[in-house]
């Protein structure tokens, strides 16, 4: 029965999640209503992180509390009854038949933990790179779920070109079906798809080497957890009638060494309860109780090796000719609301929730454009995508205020970049053909691109009158629209960069 019950509550917490992944979406207003950060808001170890990155005395209240406390209390109930990674993870290890000897590298797990939060002592936010939920909700929304919406649309425009009417009619329905519900509304285009898929395929891979094995070796916020549980008054308890079958280590997902009475690791139960609903003398029993249970010997050394290795590794990496100076490198083009770019990079944890929402698909995740440190950090690309004049979704999606929530006035005002003319690609300027279309698509009241009218000369000595595109530097917000619009193939004659940005006083064109 207790088997049985934790499936359903995997079940349940599951759909909730891609319920609300589904969700994070735009559905035709400016609102989202139920963003699926609410479980970003109650990761521990993302509140933890940022909350040491940052100093943030706003970071002190969060949901994260609710679940450190039913860990100090039950256990790691969040990994065997929540994390809708965990329960991927259950799925994946259905598919085969994993070794019965466990690895055993427990350990491992805790030390990426120390890793992790001495790197934040100092600034580093590096934990989004590995935590469950931020990995789980970035590889959808940049690969699997790209990846699925492809894969529909390419099967039922088989179907439509076969042109048999039974087939048609039917798929017509159950296409329109999947567009209301599973489909988005535009099929989504991402850098990096291929190996963020990759990487979250392989996590899923290895339940066939050994069941759970991201939650029993790698999972940091499986490894904070561990710790908080390690006085849970939810303990188990074996009896004189245990004959050590065997049957309860064959069942446990989490390797926490059921089958030694004393030997049991309470910090590595994920609280599945298998070992008292399979034990047959019945022998197995959870309830309330202070009576102390075995600990994971983590040697002092390793511990403060870990630790120093989270501390260097913040120098190591922000000296590198690829940490740039704040905003410097022109294509590093954040979204609006944005903080500046040190404090960004403290408090983005790279889920992908605002490159989901984004409205035309600019926001990608970024290379090595912010540095090491700013990898899957979002930025916009407005060859892909330009930032919609009355969308401020990102900043309603961001779990930790890298990226504000905005009011429409208030993002009217603030400059993510400035475009540029290129007078050797322009129509106007190289070619004396008549082409207004960027100052056309400027969203801004009063038009950031101004026009001079002027006579040219054709190469057939014939004179013409063309309007030549000129930028005001004080209405350009950069919202990158002149340049996904841009006639001019391949590299377009207008482009932004992101010079002139609010959130910097130093990376600006004239110094004013």
């Amino acid at each position: 029965m207790l088997k049985n019950l934790r499936r359903a509550s995997q079940t349940v917490f599951l759909l909730i999640f891609l319920y609300l992944f589904l969700q994070t979406e735009s559905k035709g207003a400016n609102d989202l209503g139920y963003p699926v950060k609410v479980f970003l808001d109650a990761d521990p170890l993302l509140w933890l992180t940022t909350l040491l990155a940052t100093r943030s005395p706003e970071r002190i209240l969060s949901p994260a509390l609710i679940v450190i406390f039913a860990t100090i209390l039950l256990g790691r109930v969040f990994c065997g009854w929540v994390c809708p990674l965990g329960a991927l993870n259950d799925l994946a290890g259905r598919l085969g038949r994993p070794r019965r000897k466990p690895f055993g590298w427990y350990a491992l797990k805790y030390f990426i933990l120390m890793f992790l939060v001495a790197a934040s002592v100092f600034t580093l936010q590096a934990a989004g790179f590995l935590d469950p939920l931020s990995l789980t909700i970035r590889s959808l929304a940049l690969a699997i779920y790209p990846a699925f919406s492809h894969a529909v649309s390419a099967l039922f425009d088989m179907l439509f070109a076969a042109r048999i009417p039974l087939l048609t009619g039917g798929s017509e329905a159950v296409y329109g079906l999947l567009k209301k519900t599973l489909l988005p509304f535009r099929t989504p285009q991402f850098h990096q798809a291929l190996s963020l898929g990759a990487v979250f395929l392989g996590i899923l891979g290895l339940n066939l080497v050994e069941r759970r094995f991201w939650c029993r070796y790698l999972c940091p916020l499986g490894a904070l957890l561990g710790l908080l549980s390690r006085r849970a008054l939810l303990r188990r308890s074996v009896s004189e009638g245990c004959d050590g079958c065997g049957v309860c280590a064959a069942s446990c997902p989490g390797g926490a060494r059921p089958e030694t009475k004393e030997g049991w690791m309470i910090g590595e139960c994920i609280a599945c309860m298998n070992c008292d609903d399979l034990c047959p003398q019945g022998a197995v029993r959870f309830g309330f109780s202070t009576k102390k249970s075995a600990a994971l010997d983590l040697g002092r050394r390793r511990v403060v090796a870990s630790l120093a290795a989270g501390a260097m590794a913040v120098p190591l990496v922000r000296i590198t000719p690829l940490a740039k100076a704040g905003a410097a490198d022109p294509a590093l083009i954040r979204p609006p609301g944005a903080l500046p770019e040190a404090d960004f990079l403290e408090r983005c944890v790279k889920c992908g929730e605002c490159m989901k929402v984004c409205l035309t698909g600019g926001l990608q995740p970024a290379l090595l454009e912010g540095g090491v440190e700013g990898l899957w950090t979002p930025i916009l690309v407005p060859r892909i995508g330009y930032c919609e004049y009355r969308c401020t979704l990102c900043g309603q999606v961001c779990p930790t205020g890298a990226i504000a929530k905005l009011g429409l006035e208030e993002k009217a005002k603030v400059k993510i970049g400035l475009a540029m003319i290129d007078p050797g690609r322009c129509l106007p300027y190289a070619h004396g053909t008549p082409c207004i279309v960027c100052e056309e698509v400027c969203p801004t009241p009063k038009k950031a691109i101004w026009l001079e009218e002027t006579m040219v000369s054709a190469h057939d000595g014939k004179t013409v009158a063309v309007k030549r595109p000129h930028i005001d530097l004080d209405l350009c917000i950069g919202c990158g629209i002149c340049e996904a619009q841009c006639p001019v193939l391949g590299r377009p004659a207008i482009a932004v960069t992101s010079l002139g940005e609010t959130r910097s006083k130093d990376n600006r064109l004239l110094l004013r």
